[in-house]
């Protein structure tokens, strides 16, 4: 992938008019990692079959979990949620202007996704509808290896306009699988379009989630 700025990279294959917003999972705070290999691989080889520019915004340290705590990671925690979100949405609105000045186009749909640390965040995004108040258009969700559903019900997203959300995660994910049941099972509830895929697979981010999401997207959106 390529940088499009100090805290992003991106793949833009050629004639892409669709964008991803994917959030990774923790990463440790040094130039190359196994963490980050792995989410910059599946991102690159999954949006340039479907054919979709992806952008790979990176989290804040100082607030990952226990034993990680100054690694790369997005905001999890309540409170933390509603103190970072807004800057964090707000900068994925430009580093998308960004891309599309770049390559002199205007994406039609934006998708966001993420996995493991970045797909709760997602999570939370999705069912409080951040992005949409924040002016952040989404078109489509994918929860990848995680899963919560925060306490929260159907009752917020009935007064939002239904969006599919893909939900993936690994057999033998035991940390994750349950509550990716329960996060689909809200969606479902509220008449969303939900996709729950399961793998055998451990944790982590797989080309195969973005595979799948990309499709169930594009058979509820026409494109």
């Amino acid at each position: 992938m390529k940088g499009l700025d100090d805290d992003c990279c991106y793949v833009a294959p050629p004639g892409a008019t669709r964008l991803l917003v994917y959030l990774h999972g923790i990463v440790p705070p040094q130039k190359d990692s196994v963490q980050k290999q792995t989410v910059q691989s599946a991102v690159m080889n999954a949006a340039s079959r479907a054919g979709v520019a992806a952008i790979v915004p990176r989290g804040r340290r100082g607030i990952g979990p226990e034993g990680a705590r100054d690694w790369w990671a997005w905001p999890t925690s309540p409170g933390t949620h509603a103190q970072m979100v807004k800057e964090i949405v707000e900068r994925w609105s430009v580093l998308k202007k960004k891309l599309e000045q770049s390559l002199a186009l205007t994406f039609e749909r934006t998708y966001l996704a993420g996995s493991s640390n970045g797909e709760y965040f997602l999570s939370a995004i999705a069912q409080r509808g951040d992005a949409d108040a924040l002016g952040f258009a989404l078109d489509g969700y994918g929860a990848m290896s995680g899963g919560a559903t925060g306490g929260r019900g159907a009752a917020a997203l009935n007064r939002r306009a239904p969006r599919p959300v893909y939900v993936g995660f690994g057999t033998y994910d035991a940390e994750t699988k349950t509550g990716a049941r329960a996060l689909a099972a809200v969606f479902e509830s509220a008449h969303w379009p939900v996709k729950l895929a399961e793998h055998p697979f451990g944790h982590g981010a797989r080309e195969v989630y973005l595979d799948e999401a990309f499709a169930f997207w594009a058979a509820h959106s026409g494109t």
